[in-house]
């Protein structure tokens, strides 16, 4: 399978499946991750830093699948145990099938800390 959404869907259901298998035969052997807290790391270093994040995730649901060439937009409502909740956007480039690169932009914590028309002062 080929399809950039499908392959986006299959990743996130890894993380909620615990199937670290399933997420390696999709990520490439050159990919890399960037986030707030990671400046392009490669796949070794993703599945040691960020793969441990799949015991506490229970469930995704998405607000956004967008194909824009060969990457993904995905904005989705994660679920934590303990009902944690969550909201990022992720964008996941693929090639040949696999994941070559994911850039993650996190969102804030659900529910929000602000009341509906207010901020949080830092």
């Amino acid at each position: 399978m080929t399809d950039p959404i499908d392959i986006a869907r299959r990743c996130f259901q890894a993380y909620i499946d615990n199937d670290r298998a399933a997420i390696e035969a999709l990520v490439a052997e050159n990919f890399t991750f960037t986030s707030p807290l990671d400046n392009r790391i490669d796949r070794a270093t993703y599945f040691k830093r960020c793969w441990p994040n799949h015991r506490y995730i229970t469930g995704f649901q998405y607000r956004r699948l967008v194909v824009d060439g060969d990457s993904v937009i995905a904005t989705y409502e994660g679920r934590g145990d303990g009902g944690r909740g969550f909201r990022n956007t992720e964008i996941l480039t693929v090639r040949d099938g696999k994941i070559v690169e994911v850039e993650v932009y996190f969102g804030w914590s659900l529910p929000h800390p602000a009341t509906p028309g207010g901020f949080v002062d830092s």
